[in-house]
């Protein structure tokens, strides 16, 4: 498994309850620019239309040897996933507050582009603060321990 692209946006702003996987449907000079690494997930979301998961905002640049020079690279991208996975899905974000954001993006032992979806709940600036503080505090506690220990 090759990490193509990592959303470390949405572990600051989302609070993950669970991840799925899922294909992507992509061209082949998209397949070519991500194997380049042109590709950013922040701001992209996933949403339901026409009984389908759609990719929504996700940025991948034009592959510069690419015949078609048309500019397609926030295209809404269809997602593959079983229908039981998206009829859970869909009950999941039809309660209030969840959302489906683009983890990562990787490719397979088989060479297929896949897509890591996480079920977010977004964080309200207090938790965000929370979380924070407690990081720092479980720094400084492990930065003494160390000092104790030499």
């Amino acid at each position: 498994m090759k990490i193509i692209a990592k959303n470390k946006r949405a572990f600051h702003d989302y609070e993950i309850k669970e991840t799925v996987e899922a294909g992507i449907v992509l061209t082949g000079d998209e397949v070519k620019s991500l194997r380049q690494g042109n590709v950013s997930l922040t701001d992209a979301f996933a949403t339901v239309h026409n009984g389908e998961i759609n990719l929504l905002n996700c940025y991948i640049a034009p592959y510069s040897h690419a015949y078609e020079k048309e500019d397609k690279s926030r295209r809404s991208r269809k997602l593959l996933l079983h229908r039981k996975q998206i009829n859970k899905l869909i009950g999941d974000i039809s309660r209030k507050g969840l959302t489906l954001i683009p983890l990562k993006l990787f490719f397979s032992k088989r060479g297929f582009v896949k897509v890591e979806l996480g079920i977010a709940k977004h964080k309200k600036k207090v938790d965000k603060k929370r979380e924070l503080r407690e990081r720092d505090i479980k720094r400084e506690t492990e930065r003494e321990m160390k000092v104790r220990v030499k």
